[in-house]
């Protein structure tokens, strides 16, 4: 929607000035709050993105908001809907459950490095160094650990503020 002003000085000129609201997000991990990003869209178009640090100006309407969650391995979103109004704030947060995991390859006989992936519902997440701790939304997951031409495969169900150490002993 367009609101168009007639100015009448010496000749006639006419600015559109478009109706916008704003969009504020904010992410939050187990009710903390946590650094996120903001997609919005209108009509099948992004119609603007950036931090959940600072407000979005957005036309008015309906208007689909995608807040990801920063720094997590699964890179987590979610997508609500609402409707902006002219001069308007609308607020979004979004709580994100999650949990960390932490894999440590332990090996008596071996030196070297081990590759941890983490999978869920048989699809790759991404992988991770041993003793490197990863945040992940709340689930189950399954870790693979090889090292050495060897594997163990670990199913894990993580649950919301959990710290979960998983050893893999080779």
């Amino acid at each position: 929607m367009a609101i168009v002003l007639g100015m009448g000085l010496s000749g006639a000129s006419n600015i559109a000035v478009a109706q916008e609201g704003q969009i504020q997000c904010a992410a939050t991990e187990n009710g903390t709050p946590s650094n996120g990003t903001v997609a919005v869209e209108q009509g099948g178009r992004t119609v603007a993105s950036g931090s959940c640090r600072r407000p979005l100006s957005v036309p008015v309407g309906k208007s689909k908001v995608t807040v990801r969650l920063d720094g997590a391995l699964d890179n987590p979103a979610r997508t609500v809907e609402v409707e902006v109004t002219a001069g308007q704030t609308m607020q979004v947060t979004v709580d994100f459950k999650t949990a960390v995991l932490e894999v440590r390859i332990e090996a008596k006989s071996q030196q070297g490095t081990g590759l941890v992936a983490v999978e869920k519902d048989g699809k790759r997440i991404g992988t991770l160094g041993s003793g490197v701790a990863a945040r992940l939304s709340a689930g189950a997951y399954e870790v693979i650990v090889r090292l050495g031409g060897k594997e163990q495969r670990y199913p894990v169900d993580l649950r919301p503020g959990q710290s979960r150490v998983v050893r893999a002993q080779f």
